[in-house]
């Protein structure tokens, strides 16, 4: 998790070594182990490290071999072992202990900017090149890690942080609209290179940013491919091929002797704390792994702390369960504290906080995201088959699944899916009529909106809902919000599930039976998780927590709010109807976003927060 910045200057003037120092400064937090900067004319780079690796213990940045070449990174480089053998046969001097930034600059110089290609893990570093005059930015598959720059005139800042950017004077406050409008009507961007300032931009996942001879561009490096194909004869086979692959990406993760699991009661997290404990308990005599839980009590009906607990309890973890109704939701949005770089829609922000700084200390923090979308439901090939009349491999897999649980299948979202094709049309999403309308027609939103809501089209694979799902705009926002450029605490989140190799694997097999429930990874987890959490049916949470909470403790403070100056750009406020003690459950979401925009276009304004009533 350290922290990036630099500064070019397209003209050649030198760059302001005072600035770059501030901007490098703001990001300490991100890295408290060490901080430096290095300038050359019209360039320079800033760093500042925090050390989660072993392998980091020796880690300066910014960085450069030969005095030409030089890189500031903030990486997780995954298959080491690998990488240190293709550099070894490309000429290079790597060693498997030197610390990922160096096999990232050893990468580039042997392969240029096809470095990418060679690369697996998270990351987001910048080079530049002196030889050939050319700076050279690129950010992970998935987006994992964040990359901000702006480009105004001649000068071109960067950094994996919102707020550092900001910080140069070319940079303006200005808003972008269609950000805006994006998070009015969706809740997030659409166009994910977008930021809520109009000067700014992300470098979007899988993209590469090249700045020479006075001009940027970028590229997209990797798509996701969906034309993998792996069989087997033999079922076992299937599933010790995912092990070997889900081992190696925990492992690969977890390279010092302290983690924190973000954990449920389902399957996905509990596999990825299992592995870590093995893993932990195969390098090291003595370690620290722990786990936390998010537990409702009285808002809805939750038993997600019962089985965490029951995992936590198999594994010898300790585990925290934080209790959602010990703080209100919306308790942070109205203060000061909350400094949110952009709009968001997040009750329990307050949690979101509290939890980073208890678990900053252990610096590493492994989730089980991935595991929902990596094995969605099948239903376009499930279709497709049945259009098709190719009911043998559906009958085969309904009686695979049936002879190893007893039970059918679940649809997930067949039913509404062969609705839909025999003519049920589902509720469409409601297009808000709070949104001023000239901000509408000014942008079009109207087809945008539309247009956002037509189904996509089809993919070449049995698996396309998987694979939308994986590269889905969603996550590259939910991985920055638990960034330490969002949460302020010095924590590195990691994902085993989005781990490139796994993902190339799964998106690969054969979709029936193995993502029916979840069938691959229940089988692959029968040796390390108990029964009551293996056959464990999917469940999520019964009700709206946050809507139970409006209904049953009616806060008007939300249908009281006061628009700020530039919200009548956006939004009628007269025309949004009152939420708290309303039964309209189903439209609390979309009503909340205006307010959750003043209250973000308040703190710009540093203006004071509303009181509740």
């Amino acid at each position: 998790m350290s922290g990036i910045a630099g500064l070019l200057h397209l003209d050649g003037s030198p760059v302001d070594v005072t600035l770059l120092r501030r901007m490098t400064g703001t990001l300490a937090f991100r890295g408290p182990d060490a901080q430096d900067v290095w300038t050359s004319g019209p360039v320079g780079f800033g760093h500042t490290l925090l050390r989660t690796m072993d392998e980091s213990a020796r880690e300066h940045q910014p960085l450069s071999f030969d005095g030409q070449v030089w890189i500031t990174a903030d990486a997780r480089v995954d298959a080491r072992a690998e990488l240190v053998a293709k550099l070894g046969a490309a000429g290079r001097c790597a060693v498997l202990t030197a610390p990922d930034v160096e096999l990232i600059l050893h990468a580039y110089h042997a392969w240029g900017e096809d470095c990418v290609q060679h690369l697996l893990g998270d990351f987001s570093f910048a080079i530049w090149d002196a030889p050939q005059r050319k700076l050279f930015c690129a950010r992970d598959h998935f987006g994992v890690k964040p990359f901000f720059y702006a480009q105004i005139g001649n000068v071109l800042v960067f950094s994996n942080t919102l707020d550092c950017v900001r910080l140069h004077p070319a940079v303006s406050g200005r808003l972008d609209d269609l950000f805006i409008a994006d998070f009015l009507l969706f809740a997030m961007s659409q166009d994910v290179e977008r930021t809520a300032f109009a000067d700014v931009r992300r470098l979007a996942p899988a993209h590469t940013l090249i700045c020479a001879a006075g001009a940027a561009s970028t590229r997209r490096y990797w798509t996701l491919p969906t034309d993998g194909y792996i069989r087997y004869k033999k079922d076992r086979d299937y599933i010790e091929h995912f092990w070997n692959l889900f081992q190696q990406a925990v492992r690969d993760r977890v390279r010092s002797n302290h983690a924190v699991v973000s954990m449920s009661g389902g399957l996905d997290s509990p596999a990825v704390a299992a592995v870590a404990k093995q893993s932990l308990a195969e390098r090291f005599s003595e370690f620290d792994l722990r786990a936390f839980t998010f537990v409702f009590e009285q808002l809805i009906p939750d038993r997600e702390g019962h089985y965490a607990g029951l995992v936590a309890n198999i594994l010898g973890i300790p585990i925290q369960f934080i209790r959602l109704e010990e703080r209100e939701p919306f308790d942070e949005w109205l203060s000061r504290e909350c400094q949110t770089r952009e709009p968001l829609l997040e009750p329990y922000s307050a949690f979101t906080r509290t939890t980073y700084e208890q678990i900053a200390a252990s610096r590493v923090l492994l989730t089980g995201y991935g595991g929902d979308p990596l094995m969605c439901p099948p239903v376009a090939h499930v279709i497709r088959l049945t259009r098709h009349f190719r009911v043998g491999p559906l009958l085969s897999g309904f009686a695979r699944y049936w002879w190893r649980y007893r039970r059918k299948p679940p649809l997930g979202g067949m039913r509404q899916r062969l609705r839909t094709w025999f003519g049920v049309a589902a509720e469409a999403p409601e297009f808000p009529d709070w949104l001023n309308q000239s901000f509408v027609a000014r942008l079009g939103l109207v087809e945008r909106w539309q247009q956002t809501n037509r189904p996509p089209p089809s993919l070449p694979s049995s698996c396309q809902e998987a694979c939308r799902a994986m590269v889905a705009n969603f996550w590259s926002f939910t991985f920055e919000a638990q960034d330490a450029g969002s949460t302020g605490q010095p924590v590195e989140v990691w994902h085993p599930f989005f781990d490139l190799r796994l993902v190339h694997y799964v998106l690969s097999i054969p979709p029936i039976p193995w993502f029916w429930d979840k069938m691959l990874l229940r089988e692959a987890i029968r040796r390390v998780l108990p029964e009551e959490i293996r056959q464990r049916p999917k469940s999520p949470l019964v009700g709206d927590p946050v809507a139970n909470y409006l209904r049953m403790q009616p806060r008007h403070w939300v249908d009281r709010f006061v628009p700020v100056a530039g919200f009548s750009e956006y939004v009628v406020r007269d025309k949004i109807p009152q939420i708290a003690g309303s039964e309209r459950s189903s439209k609390w979401w979309l009503h909340l976003r205006p307010l959750a925009l003043n209250l973000w276009l308040q703190r710009l304004s540093v203006l004071r927060p509303p009181s509740k009533t």
